[in-house]
C-alpha cells in the first residue's frame, strides 16, 4: 500500500513539473517569435514601389562606373590666330608640357561666299543666259565685267556664311536655274589652329583659360579629319 502511495506521489509530481515547464518554455518561445517578427512594424510595398525601387538600385549601379572610369576627350581646338600671334600662342601652351600631342594647322578663312555661274564664252553668251534667267523669274543678278578671270560669270548674290549661300541656291532650284553653284568669293587670309588631342577634364579647364588670354579666340572640338587623326 505504502509502495502504491509514493508511485501516486511521483507520477503526480511528475505531472506538474511537465505542465509547469513546458507551459512556461511555450509561451517563451511564443514571446520570442512575437519579439522577432513585430508584425506591427513590417510594411508591405506594392508592385510599383517594388519597381521604382528597382529602378533606383539600377540607376545607382550604372552611374557607378561612370563616375570611375571617365575617358578623355578625343581632340580639342584652340583659334583661330593670325599667323604673328602663332608664336605668342605657342608660348602660353608650353607649360602645359602637351608634347607629342599638340599640332597646329593653317587654312585660308573664307571671308564671302557666293552663287554664281561660271564664266561664258563671251559677252554674248553671257547675255543669253541673263534673258533665261529673267524667263524664270531671276531678276537679282549681275555680269562680272572687271576680273579678268571670271569676266562674264554671272554673279546670284554674295553672302557672308555658306549656309546663307546654298539658302539662295535652293530658291534657284526651285525656279529652274540648274547650273549655278556655290562656292568662296573673298578670302581674309590665313588662319591658325592648335589642335590637343587626348584631353583630360583638368586639362579642359586649363586650356579654356588660356583661352580667355587672347580676344576672340575659341576652344572647340577638332573637325572630323583632326579627329580620325586624333584615333
Amino acid at each position: 500500500m505504502r509502495i502504491v502511495f509514493f508511485l501516486l506521489l511521483l507520477a503526480n509530481l511528475a505531472f506538474f513539473a511537465l505542465s509547469y515547464f513546458g507551459a512556461g518554455r511555450a509561451s517563451d518561445e511564443s514571446q520570442l517569435v512575437q519579439q522577432q517578427l513585430n508584425p506591427q512594424e513590417i510594411r508591405l510595398l506594392s508592385a510599383d514601389q517594388i519597381a521604382k525601387l528597382a529602378a533606383e538600385r539600377a540607376k545607382q549601379a550604372a552611374e557607378r562606373p561612370k563616375t570611375a572610369l571617365k575617358t578623355p576627350v578625343v581632340c580639342l581646338e584652340l583659334g583661330a590666330f593670325s599667323p604673328a600671334e602663332a608664336p605668342r600662342v605657342q608660348q602660353a601652351l608650353e607649360p602645359l608640357a602637351l608634347g607629342a600631342r599638340l599640332s597646329q594647322r593653317r587654312v585660308e578663312e573664307v571671308a564671302s561666299y557666293w552663287v554664281f555661274m561660271p564664266p561664258m564664252r563671251n559677252r554674248q553668251a553671257a547675255n543669253q543666259k541673263a534673258a533665261e534667267l529673267r524667263k524664270l523669274g531671276v531678276e537679282d543678278f549681275f555680269i562680272v565685267q572687271e576680273d579678268p578671270k571670271l569676266r562674264f560669270a554671272i554673279s546670284l548674290g554674295v553672302f557672308r556664311t555658306e549656309e546663307a549661300a546654298r539658302s539662295r541656291l535652293g530658291e534657284l532650284r526651285t525656279k529652274g536655274v540648274r547650273t549655278a553653284r556655290v562656292g568662296p568669293k573673298e578670302i581674309s587670309g590665313q588662319k591658325v589652329y592648335f589642335a590637343v588631342k587626348d584631353v583630360p577634364d583638368a586639362l579642359v579647364a586649363r586650356l579654356n583659360d588660356l583661352r580667355r588670354s587672347f580676344a576672340g579666340a575659341e576652344l572647340r572640338d577638332c573637325p572630323a579629319e583632326e579627329k580620325r587623326a586624333a584615333n
